[in-house]
């Protein structure tokens, strides 16, 4: 239980960081129209500081789930729950101020990008969010084993950055996004289900390499 408990705290720190770099990537959205490479580099101090103190993101851990025992699964529900509160805690604070109130440009650019998303359908989110976790593990696979100090740098910055700019969809950046968009106090049942297609889809997408680089290896040990 208490072990439980410090991967929750954990996790809402890690939502709280996603949210930091939600917020430059709309505000230089709404206030730089054409500035997303920038908006998604600065993006990366989410996963940065996550990576570096130890934080608990859900989209990370997804990746993992195959080198782990059963119960990891009731810990990645506790991570994305975490996750979830974090961002959306991190949400509401900032609707409370001028920065990204209601009708406010960062309000708005979130809004419109949220029913975009919703727009494309399930099966788009689905896909896309497999896209984005194979950049993940790039990112938080790369930090963690680059042997080199600039490589694991490289690794966050430029998975994170480029899943971005591909727009594909990221679970917890989605949950913040759609917290400060407003959209779930409106549509929230189709709000949660559109957040757990991606959560899936992240799931997927972060165990394909794992998942072949073991098959690879069994057949090369053969």
């Amino acid at each position: 239980m208490k072990r439980r408990l410090s991967i929750f705290i954990y996790a809402i720190l890690a939502g709280i960081c996603i949210g930091l770099g939600g917020v430059v990537f709309l505000r230089l959205k709404d206030t730089f129209p054409g500035s997303n490479v920038v908006g998604a580099l600065l993006f990366t101090v989410g996963l940065f500081t996550i990576c570096t103190r130890g934080y608990q993101l859900f989209t990370g851990k997804a990746c993992y789930i195959f080198d782990n025992k059963p119960g990891y699964l009731l810990d990645l529900a506790v991570i994305w729950v975490g996750n979830l509160v974090g961002t959306f805690g991190f949400a509401c604070l900032l609707r409370a101020t001028s920065l990204c109130g209601p009708d406010s440009g960062i309000q708005l650019t979130a809004a419109a990008m949220v029913e975009s998303k919703m727009a494309g359908g399930y099966l788009n989110l689905f896909l896309l969010a497999i896209a984005c976790n194979i950049l993940i593990f790039i990112a938080v696979n790369g930090f963690a084993n680059n042997p080199h100090e600039l490589g694991k740098y490289l690794s966050l910055f430029l998975g994170v950055s480029v899943f971005i700019l591909a727009g594909t969809e990221h679970s917890i950046a989605d949950m913040f996004y759609w917290a400060v968009s407003g959209i779930p106090a409106a549509q929230p049942g189709k709000s949660l289900l559109c957040l757990i297609v991606i959560s899936l889809g992240n799931v997927v997408g972060g165990v394909i390499f794992p998942l072949a680089e073991r098959a690879y290896k069994k057949l090369t040990d053969a």
